[in-house]
């Protein structure tokens, strides 16, 4: 690999500023089992610096040039930089788009801060310690791979890998960059689509000390390339609110986002002094509104069938990291090509490229949290606050429909009885309304489900006849246990909700018939693979009630390989063949 151009795309594609330094690439970097590096203050000296990593992979990753997969829970990296002249009389941001779990970061020698939680991003202003020339950053990860109560989704906690559990990431795992920002800028700006209203809402938010002097904030909206709509709203507080009608323009009612037509408006923010531009962020948005109506699922008002495919997001070479962003894109295009329009995105809480592609190529996205597997006050603490920063991160896109906080009692393993495990998922059912009521939430996906939008079931049974009679009427779904597991928790039960058979099939097939580990069922050709696959997803289409299904998975991780794609991308089926078994009634009359 080039490490000149190592993920050299803009890191956070819906807050676009034009001047920005990549800081992916080589770092010296070593492993601090003894925890000595602060006391002996490594950040200041380059001696225990004794490896070189590729920024932005993990060390256990092939692309990171260790490709090490023993543990060790704390990690440093070291590099130098120099800033160019767009830096020159502004603030210096430096920004982490992940470091799996906490990190520390040093300037020059100077302690800069810290932060906890392994899938959100964080940033730091440090201007304040920048000196002429050469500078130095500093980073302490520390991951400690057998706390269960830490969010991390399918990372395991044992040395290898097995059955459903992966890899483990530690430390830098999204860019690092630089971003020269002016003294009083935009911080950031959530845009909510109102379909209903022609209109978008925006909530401004301000970063720096409020100015005397008459400030404004100009906005110009474009769809490719015609203006639509153009204000400018006077700005007196550090968060403001203002609303854009679009239905001035022709055509309006015609330009919704879907997966099958993703119109994209394109915005321009100004802040403005005195009549002077100080800081312009360019973005976009969809119009699109996810809803329940009459007890259905409707996607700009209109009955959609989810047809979701169960997506890792992991890769052979970089593990939660992507090589590339044509690797992302083309995941996303392979998705498409098979004839889904959505993907659960499983435990992880992907990279913003990923959401950019789905945006910009139509797919729509339930997005989830990477769960705990122990339960306990910390953890209650550790996941609600990296929960609402994921929320606030992907709120603006437009392929987020469905947001998930748990998995399967992940974190919560005694929820069918115990009250305080109830208590927190419906507290972050309640906490995610809150934060976005635009969109559904599911609070437990696959059973013992609390207050919820949706009735979400897992069922890897593979049977024709025994789905075909499960799903053949709601009363026979609502009665069974499809993974031995109750539908909801105790005191809770079915309130209409629309159901959706959110993870099945999960068929294994190895091209290469090696030894792989089997979960549900296997397939010993490719021609019984097919075979497997429709009789999963006739009884699903046939169902009377269903609203959508998610087939488990788009493509092989690790041991696991009941992927429609290997790990490494190779298509198991034509892709004409995989749609073929997902095309019939996709929307019931």
């Amino acid at each position: 690999m080039n490490t000149a151009s190592i993920r050299e795309e803009y890191p956070r594609p819906q807050f676009v500023r034009s001047d920005w330094l990549n800081l992916n690439g080589p770092w010296r970097f070593g492993f601090d089992d003894e925890n000595v590096g602060e006391r002996d203050k490594w950040h200041s000296t380059e001696q225990p610096f004794d490896r070189e990593i590729l920024v932005p992979f993990c060390y256990e990753s092939p692309l990171s040039g260790i490709s090490c997969t023993s543990m060790h829970k704390i990690v440093w990296y070291r590099r130098s930089f120099t800033l160019t002249d767009a830096f020159q009389g502004k603030r210096v941001m430096l920004h982490f788009g992940a470091v799996d779990y906490m990190a520390s970061v040093w300037i020059n020698g100077s302690f800069i801060g810290s932060h906890e939680g392994g899938h959100t991003p964080f940033s730091f202003d440090i201007t304040d310690a920048l000196q002429e020339g050469e500078n130095v950053i500093a980073v302490r990860a520390k991951d400690d791979h057998l706390n269960k109560a830490v969010p991390r989704g399918k990372q395991y906690w044992k040395e290898q890998s097995e059955s459903i559990f992966y890899t483990r990431t530690t430390g830098i795992w999204q860019t690092v960059w630089l971003e020269p920002v002016p003294e009083f800028s935009l911080e950031k700006v959530q845009c909510t689509p109102d379909l209903d209203r022609h209109r978008i809402e925006l909530v401004v938010f301000l970063r720096g000390e409020l100015p005397h002097k008459k400030v404004h904030l100009a906005v110009k909206v474009e769809f490719k390339g015609e203006v639509v709509a153009e204000v400018k709203v006077g700005v007196s507080q550090e968060i403001s609110t203002c609303a854009i009608d679009l239905s001035g323009h022709s055509g309006y009612e015609n330009r919704n986002w879907s997966p099958e037509h993703p119109n994209l408006y394109d915005i321009t923010y100004e802040l403005m002094q005195d009549g002077e531009t100080v800081d312009s962020v360019s973005s976009y948005f969809g119009m699109r509104k996810i809803a329940i109506e009459d007890g259905r699922i409707c996607l700009n008002h209109q009955p959609y069938f989810m047809k979701l495919v169960l997506d890792q997001g992991y890769h052979p070479e970089g593990i939660l990291t992507f090589p590339s962003d044509d690797a992302i894109r083309q995941d996303v295009e392979w998705t498409k090509e098979m004839g889904f329009n959505g993907a659960r995105k499983h435990q992880k809480i992907e990279d913003p490229r990923y959401l950019y592609w789905c945006d910009r190529l139509g797919l729509l996205v339930w997005g989830e949290m990477a769960n705990a597997h122990d339960f306990n006050e910390t953890y209650v603490s550790r996941f609600t606050a990296e929960w609402v920063r994921a929320i606030e991160r992907d709120y603006n896109h437009p392929c987020i429909v469905v947001w998930v906080p748990l998995n399967e009692s992940w974190g919560v393993p005694h929820i069918l009885t115990d009250a305080r495990e109830q208590n927190h998922a419906m507290s972050l059912y309640y906490l995610t309304k809150s934060l976005d009521p635009t969109r559904l939430v599911v609070s437990n996906d696959g059973w013992e489900q609390v207050q919820t939008d949706l009735l979400t079931v897992h069922d890897y049974e593979s049977r024709e006849a025994v789905l075909q009679q499960r799903y053949g009427s709601l009363d026979q779904m609502l009665e069974s246990r499809p993974a031995g597991r109750m539908l909801w928790a105790g005191g809770y039960g079915y309130k209409e909700e629309p159901v959706i058979l959110s993870e099945f099939g999960g068929i294994s097939y190895d091209p290469n018939h090696g030894e792989f580990y089997i979960n549900y069922s296997a397939a010993e050709s490719e021609e019984d693979l097919l075979e497997r696959l429709a009789a999963v997803v006739r009884p699903a289409l046939r169902s009377p009630f269903l609203q959508g299904f998610c087939y488990t998975q788009l493509t092989d991780v690790e041991q696991e390989i009941n992927g429609l794609l290997t790990y490494d991308r190779k298509p198991k089926l034509p892709l004409e063949k995989i749609r073929a078994v997902l095309e019939g009634t996709s929307i019931r009359e």
